[in-house]
């Protein structure tokens, strides 16, 4: 399946991510900051970054634009829990694959990763 890079510093919403991803069958890599996320999305392979937007070191919205620049093939696919945040991200839709408003179901996650992925 698919190699996911996870940006979330949430412990519990990082790991009920990785739990769904690896049970639909895909290997995912944690990190708590965008700084990480970044610094692992240029040194390795990924075939997604699921990225938080309000996020220490590193926002989901810097990390988007920065990873795009690098890397404009790979999917990305931003979440958040702030309207305000997700209507911030709005001006990404070109460049970002999607977005998922905290809190989503399994399912939601699941097809929204999917979608991005283009299956």
């Amino acid at each position: 399946m698919a190699r996911v890079l996870v940006a979330e510093d949430e412990p519990a919403v990082a790991h009920f991510i990785a739990r769904a991803l690896d049970t639909a069958g895909h290997t995912v890599v944690l990190v708590q900051d965008g700084g990480a996320a970044y610094g692992l999305v240029t040194a390795e392979r990924f075939d997604l970054l699921l990225s938080d937007i309000r996020m220490p070191v590193m926002d989901g919205i810097a990390l988007a634009l920065a990873v795009s620049a690098e890397q404009p093939t790979l999917p990305i696919l931003l979440m958040t829990g702030y309207t305000e945040e997700y209507e911030r991200a709005g001006d990404l839709e070109g460049l970002v694959a999607g977005m998922l408003l905290k809190p989503f179901t399994l399912a939601q996650l699941r097809a929204a990763v999917e979608k991005a992925l283009g299956r």
